[in-house]
């Protein structure tokens, strides 16, 4: 019996994402007395899978399928309800990222398992089984108790801290059967975006919202997020007017994301916006209204014009550079 870990790969390379996966199913295991068995879908190298050893996986498989090579979430749902099965593992523990919300549910209703969605601890208790998660846009927390014997934890990003454990796993390469009838995903094109960091990988997130008064204004957002390797977001309202591209906007109707550092410059801090970014570790926010929600949420703020701050923080960063 073990502890099962979906770990997503991309072009057969894991993201830092992955590892927090297992570090986190090495601990659950330990709790449970358990071994961890981490997995991913599609062909990946040995020396990527054998990464995953690293942090605490006793088994790392690679299932191959020309059926899987499409992400299609009705047969990668099966695929990972068989090797639940066979695995016998009564705890799987997915992403709360996209792959993961879209897969966890299928899983449920195959193996009659609850779900503990978006955990951003280790579980508070083994018996009952009780997780911890944020709830209401992260301004309140909730402990959720699942009772069935299949338990499907989806792992908040960003939540859980990387640790080392070599386990000494050898990589398996697993040939799956597939019912050819299952798959209904057709990839017609793909357009890869290049150049820039994607949000929802970026370790930093300097955002900007109406306070930025106007398009031409965004020079130095753009540059501070440059010069912290980071990438660069907004508020509803900005891409609504076209200020920016609707990929930067974050918040509970757009991109969802958990970076180190969450840079908020002129947003007032509406509730919608915060449920996409309220799991953050730091939010550090810039805005001229002093009773702006958005610094209750900050863990550090700067009351002043954003057209004034900005420059000097860009001056800053060079500086330390130097």
């Amino acid at each position: 019996m073990s502890v099962l870990v979906f770990t997503e790969n991309w072009d057969g390379k894991f993201k830092k994402l992955s590892f927090e996966l297992v570090s986190y199913a090495a601990s659950v295991a330990g709790m449970m007395n358990m071994k961890v068995t981490a997995f991913t879908i599609g062909k990946a190298a040995d020396e990527e899978l054998k990464e995953l050893g690293r942090y605490g996986a006793h088994r790392v498989l690679s299932l191959v399928s020309p059926a899987l090579e499409v992400m299609d979430n009705r047969t990668w749902s099966k695929v990972i309800s068989d090797l639940a099965a066979k695995e016998g593992s009564k705890i799987i523990i997915l992403s709360n990222n996209m792959t993961g919300k879209a897969l966890a549910p299928g899983v449920a209703v195959r193996l009659k398992a609850g779900i503990g969605s978006g955990v951003s601890r280790l579980p508070v208790s083994t018996e009952p089984f009780t997780v911890y998660k944020r709830a209401y846009s992260g301004n309140a927390f909730a402990n959720v108790v699942l009772r069935s014997e299949v338990k499907i934890i989806t792992l908040a990003q960003n939540s859980y801290e990387i640790i080392e454990r070599p386990a000494g796993a050898i990589p398996e390469t697993v040939d799956v059967d597939v019912d050819q009838s299952l798959p209904a995903t057709t990839v017609t094109s793909t357009h890869k975006q290049t150049g820039k960091i994607l949000l929802t990988d970026a370790e930093v997130v300097v955002s900007g919202g109406r306070g930025m008064k106007s398009p031409d204004n965004w020079e130095p957002l753009v540059e501070l997020a440059s010069l912290l390797n980071g990438a660069t977001a907004c508020s509803r309202p900005v891409s609504d007017e076209g200020w920016r591209p609707h990929e930067e906007h974050t918040g509970q109707t757009g991109k969802i994301i958990a970076p180190n550092l969450y840079i908020a410059v002129g947003i007032s801090g509406a509730t919608q916006h915060l449920a996409g970014v309220s799991s953050s570790k730091y939010i550090v926010a810039i805005n001229n209204d002093k009773d702006a929600p958005i610094f209750e949420s900050a863990q550090y703020g700067i009351v002043g014009d954003a057209m004034k701050v900005l420059p000097k923080l860009v001056d800053a960063v060079k500086n330390l550079k130097k």
